[in-house]
């Protein structure tokens, strides 16, 4: 637990200084707008190519992978979707909201802890992951929204702009092809990649603070009490579970349980308002699942270190 915590607390001190910035309107809120984006279309893709383009991927099962996580958050979403209608009851624009938070995870506080706990090792089967779940959590957030909201205008081609042009798949894909076929980058964009990659990681959380609202949690509804224990609890459960059923290595397992424990995407708001959801309770959705996380995965981490030794 110790050794969690130590990777832990720096990202969470590093995410509370956005949310103290955020506060004190320094520099200002236009700044954080175009810092996330320089982070997230710039930043986070040259620290996926560099990490990729020189990793080691020999020995990785990556299908065994990919589907220990992808059968694990389709159980879920059945899950949620048949207690919804028989007992939750939601109405429609917070239960798109209830599933976002459910489903998606939080991409700058993963790869952080992932790097900070396993290291490039950890980092390249973390990739893996992303490069394939990312897609398919587009496509059955956007299908809820198109199921409960019969005014978001979704479309085959929107879910396939929203997958060709999102810069971290693009880095997971660009990194591990150079790798696959051996492509070696000359030195000086190689070195160029590694110096952006070191400046991904602490401003990429310094956003996670900056899209915190802690005002917004206001009133404690079931649904945000669900979205949390889906998200937070149930997932981990389902997914060692499913992983124990694959040949996969244990750390592996400890990176697809570190995914499993993380809360969900700030870029649901996003997604939320742009489609229809019930935003201020996406909001509140993120922020507490943030700041919940901080025990959750300390004592899930913990427990699965403790169980694979």
């Amino acid at each position: 637990m110790q050794t969690v915590l130590l990777a832990l607390v720096p990202i969470f001190l590093i995410i509370s200084l956005g949310y103290f910035l955020k506060r004190i309107n320094f520099p200002d809120h236009s700044f954080w707008d175009y810092a996330d984006k320089f982070t997230y279309y710039i930043l986070f893709p040259s620290l996926l190519i560099f990490k990729l383009a020189n990793a080691n991927l020999a020995g990785i099962n990556g299908v065994d992978i990919v589907l220990t996580a992808i059968i694990s958050i389709t159980f879920l979403a059945i899950l949620l979707m048949f207690l919804n209608k028989f007992m939750f009851l939601f109405k429609d624009d917070a239960f798109t909201s209830v599933f976002q938070g459910a489903t998606r995870f939080n991409t700058y506080v993963f790869l952080a802890l992932i790097t900070s706990l396993y290291g490039d090792e950890g980092l390249v089967i973390a990739a893996l992951i992303m490069t394939f779940t990312i897609p398919f959590l587009n496509f059955i957030c956007i299908g809820i929204f198109a199921l409960y909201n019969e005014t978001s205008k979704v479309n085959f081609k929107s879910f396939l702009n929203t997958v060709i042009k999102n810069p971290l798949i693009l880095g997971c894909v660009v990194g591990g092809s150079l790798n696959f076929f051996d492509i070696k980058l000359f030195a000086v964009i190689n070195e160029t990649l590694e110096l952006l990659s070191k400046a991904a990681l602490p401003l990429g959380l310094l956003s996670v603070g900056v899209g915190l609202h802690i005002k917004a949690i206001g009133e404690v509804k079931l649904e945000l009490f669900t979205s949390l224990f889906f998200k937070l609890a149930l997932l981990p459960a389902i997914m060692i579970f499913v992983a124990l059923q694959f040949e996969i290595s244990i750390l592996a397992i400890a990176v697809l349980m570190v995914y499993a424990s993380m809360p969900t995407a700030s870029s649901a708001y996003i997604l939320a308002k742009q489609l229809g959801g019930d935003i201020k309770l996406m909001s509140a959705i993120i922020t507490m699942q943030t700041l919940i996380s901080v025990l959750t995965i300390t004592v899930i981490v913990s427990l699965v270190e403790i169980y694979l030794k």
